[in-house]
């Protein structure tokens, strides 16, 4: 059963379409406009071995806020919609990732309940023209709009692109784990409750 989503998401700030397959790895295209955001998604993509295609048109005219805050919508609503039952799903997954001085860790739990964790702190305002408070409104809408519990902890670091960085790859290597499945669940639902 393939494991996949397209979803279409038109505003008047932003027009986003996002296509992906869980069980892909890691390729696809990124264009949001946004360098850096680009380059962040494309590490998110690589390193979950989750294949997206992702296009976003926004008024960033404005600034990157609504461009940002978007594609993590679109990029949740996929994720949640092709996980469909979550049926043998690994649900939990964790990853620490060093970006040289940086040191990042992701936590994930596929629960259906949103949560944002995010513990990260820039002592940059911005990264070449991205706002680095960005940062957390993309984590925040992923997570909400996936239905999951997402932490993200900063254990060491001082320059805003690795810390960055390693926040991207370090989710990406916990929803790696989280989405897989697990041979021991027999296609059954992670939970006592029979649902997530």
């Amino acid at each position: 059963m393939a494991r996949t989503a397209s979803i279409t998401r038109k505003t008047a700030e932003t027009d986003i379409s996002v296509s992906l397959d869980l069980d892909g790895s890691g390729t696809g295209s990124v264009s949001t406009g946004i360098g850096f955001l680009d380059h962040m998604l494309t590490a998110l993509s690589r390193h979950s071995l989750i294949d997206m295609d992702i296009k976003a048109v926004g008024d960033l005219h404005i600034d990157f806020h609504h461009t940002t805050e978007d594609v993590g919508i679109v990029i949740g609503q996929a994720i949640r919609q092709a996980l469909g039952e979550k049926r043998g799903i690994t649900r939990y997954g964790h990853a620490t990732v060093p970006m040289d001085e940086a040191l990042v860790e992701a936590s994930i739990d596929i629960s259906g309940r949103a949560y944002t964790g995010w513990q990260v702190t820039f002592a940059a305002p911005k990264i070449g023209e991205m706002d680095t408070e960005l940062f957390e409104e993309f984590f925040r809408a992923l997570a909400g709009n996936a239905g999951i519990a997402l932490h993200i902890r900063q254990l060491a670091g001082t320059n805003a692109h690795h810390i960055a960085e390693g926040a991207f790859k370090a989710t990406a290597r916990a929803l790696r784990q989280a989405v897989e499945p697990d041979p021991r669940q027999n296609g059954a639902v992670p939970s006592t409750k029979g649902a997530l």
